[in-house]
């Protein structure tokens, strides 16, 4: 217990959930590492009971990731917005969309680019298929691993995290999307247990990921006669320099370098993609890619489902494939549905769904479309020059750049790219890390950061010790089936989450006080026609917001109530009516002097000659809730607070009401 205290206080780690977390780990490293032939017999035992009992239950999950968004994006839930109803992105549209292009780009896309499409073309699951029928078959698998499912699986992640994490503003970790099933025991055991499997999940699909870049960078090194020797040694080298570099970023406070290196490394990739389809057969990588997305859209139902439950012969094809896929797919979704859920505060979710299934999903497809297509055409005139290669899938690109015009540059500008996507990963995957451990904490002690790179590199190395990328995906595959199960609890912890915030929303005033008065007609049109500046609102504040608030207090604390009321004199001035409340969230009613800009074609005009300022100020009401507030610059105090005990009268209402207790509990007092 004292270590636990002294750890608790010496870093943002929660001991339930870093403490199992990094047994397990290390448990598996150290028998790797000691037990290396041992490891692999007792992994590939484990894989194959997994492949044999659970490749239908990856299928499946998948497909019902992707169905349930689709049909969330088409329903009356896809109008919520991701933060209060008053919350504008961030991020502009195109930025957004721009961001979501990178983050379907990364080492994956440079190992399996070339690697998948050949391979699928040599070895066909139909038989007797001519070439032009294996080449179109291979490219609209590819795709089924890289395009919209894949997107699906980490978008649920992704929603969970933005929804809950900002509507609900609960902390963004995977436990907070059980609130609607567990309630405050999201804070206990249940929620521990659920960010334990997030966390050690994340570090497998790390490791995974980070094991295909490293093998494919000696291979790059290799293939430009850099070295010789591909042994574990050199990976051992390799890991070691790019994960010390990691961990420099990441505690020397380089972000912004790291940054400006991710966005040169884009555009070198987009230079390389440009490269590759000048290089390669341009006009049948055009026309190809309508054709293979039209067979794509048109297959997606049919392999959706398909588990080949009555064709035994393809199922180790199923499971070497697809399931590996949703598997690290499953596993790699903390890591890009944190990234995807900070960059889209503000958007619906129906923009956030289309968005996120198919910005990424097209870039792939386009990349996929451009190596592989360029690769298989590539063979066909070679006779056979990559199928000679085949078994050995990191050599894959290197030898494919081989046949192009300046195929050594194209080679040595993807080793660069490889090698920083490596860097980059990790980087962020320690603050992935961090984050989920902590429970949503951003900011860490460098130690753990350091401790962070150490676990990763360790990992990576001993699994590569004891049975190289198999071992890696193994391991992926075994921690990625409870995760997949949580995921799938998780749709349904957002649809009552969902439901909840539609009803509540939609809940209608009932019939209270009647504001505009026949009588203040003339005070009104004044108001009209003469827009309100910063004064005119602080003046409404003094001369009736806070007579009204303070009589509301006096007539409150009358009846027993804790009432108060909050001012806070910053840019845009708030002034706060608060009851407050013990199970409850508190009841605010806010006003805050909010500007607006008018249009260019008001300012100036000759009828309406008060207007001379393109920026007006307005006490706008704003609620703890998160709803849209309104304007209340014309009411006299009597209507002001008649207009807060309505709001008052729909606060209790809907606090009496279970259906509604996700919403009107406090979130804070979960503990």
């Amino acid at each position: 217990m004292d270590f636990i205290k002294k750890l608790q206080a010496g870093s943002t780690f929660r001991a339930p959930i870093f403490i199992p977390s990094l047994l397990f780990v290390s448990f598996v490293a150290v028998f790797c590492i000691a037990f290396p032939q041992k490891a692999q017999t007792s992994l590939d035992a484990i894989k194959n009971i997994l492949f044999e009992n659970f490749s239908w239950f990856y299928i499946f999950a998948g497909s019902i990731f992707f169905l349930f968004l689709i049909f969330l994006s088409f329903s009356r839930l896809g109008d919520i917005k991701l933060g209060a109803d008053t919350d504008e992105p961030e991020f502009g549209f195109g930025s957004w969309i721009a961001m979501l292009f990178a983050a379907g780009m990364g080492i994956g896309l440079m190992y399996f680019g070339v690697a998948e499409p050949v391979l699928h073309y040599l070895q066909p699951l139909q038989e007797n298929l001519t070439e032009s029928e294996r080449m179109k078959e291979a490219m609209m698998t590819t795709f089924y691993h890289w395009g919209i499912h894949a997107w699906a699986i980490y978008g649920v992640i992704a929603l969970a995290l933005a929804y809950f994490g900002f509507r609900y503003k609960l902390s963004l970790t995977v436990r907070s999307g059980f609130y609607p099933l567990l309630k405050h025991r999201i804070s206990g055991f249940w929620g521990h247990t659920i960010d334990v499997i997030a966390l050690c999940s994340t570090i497998f699909g790390l490791t995974t990921t980070l094991g295909f870049g490293v093998m494919q960078v000696s291979a790059g090194f290799n293939s430009l006669g850099l070295i010789e020797d591909t042994g574990f040694v050199v990976l051992t080298i390799m890991v070691i320099v790019a994960m010390s570099l990691a961990i420099f970023s990441a505690i020397t406070g380089v972000g912004k370098g790291v940054k400006i290196l991710s966005e040169i490394n884009l555009t070198l990739a987009g230079l390389l993609l440009i490269f590759v389809i000048v290089s390669g057969p341009t006009l049948l990588l055009f026309s190809g890619l309508t054709e293979n997305v039209g067979y794509y859209f048109s297959s997606l139902l049919e392999v959706s489902f398909r588990t080949f439950a009555y064709e035994p012969e393809h199922q180790g094809w199923l499971s070497g494939w697809t399931v590996l896929y949703w598997a690290w797919w499953a596993s790699w979704a903390p890591f890009v549905g944190l990234f995807i859920a900070k960059i889209s505060k503000g958007r619906t979710i129906r923009e956030f769904i289309l968005g996120v299934l198919f910005v990424p999903s097209l870039f792939n497809i386009l990349w996929m479309t451009s190596f592989g297509g360029s690769a298989i055409w590539l063979d066909q005139q070679t006779a056979g020059a990559l199928a000679e290669v085949s078994g050995n899938t990191e050599q894959l690109l290197f030898t494919f750049f081989d046949h192009l015009p300046f195929g050594t540059i194209a080679s040595f500008v993807a080793v660069v790219i490889i090698s920083i996507f490596f860097i980059t990963s990790a980087d962020s995957g320690i603050f992935v890390l961090n984050s989920i451990a902590s429970q949503g904490e951003e900011k860490a002690p460098k130690w753990q950061t350091i401790l962070w790179g150490v676990v990763l590199a360790v990992l990576a190395l001993s699994l590569l010790y004891s049975g190289g990328l198999s071992s890696l995906q193994t391991m992926t595959l075994i921690i990625a089936l409870p995760f997949t199960f949580i995921m799938v609890i998780l749709c349904f912890g957002l649809w009552k989450g969902l439901m909840v915030d539609h009803q509540y929303f939609n809940k209608k005033f009932s019939q209270g006080s009647q504001n505009w008065a026949g009588k203040d007609w003339k005070l009104r049109l004044e108001k009209i026609v003469n827009p309100t500046n910063k004064q005119d609102v602080r003046h409404f504040f003094i001369k009736v917001a806070r007579p009204a608030f303070l009589e509301l207090i006096d007539e409150f604390e009358s009846y027993g109530l804790t009432a108060k009321m909050n001012f806070t004199n910053e840019t845009n001035p708030k002034l706060e009516f608060e009851v407050v409340k013990e199970n409850l969230r508190n009841f605010i009613y806010g006003i805050e002097s909010m500007p607006r800009q008018l249009s260019d074609l008001v300012v100036g005009d000759d009828n309406l000659p008060n207007i001379e300022e393109n920026m007006v100020y307005e006490p706008i009401t704003y609620f703890l809730d998160g709803r849209e507030g309104y304007d209340v610059q014309y009411m006299t105090k009597e209507e002001l607070i008649a207009d807060v005990l309505q709001q008052y009268e729909r606060f209790i209402n809907l606090a009496m009401d279970n259906s509604h207790n996700l919403m009107t509990a406090d979130v804070n007092n979960l503990d």
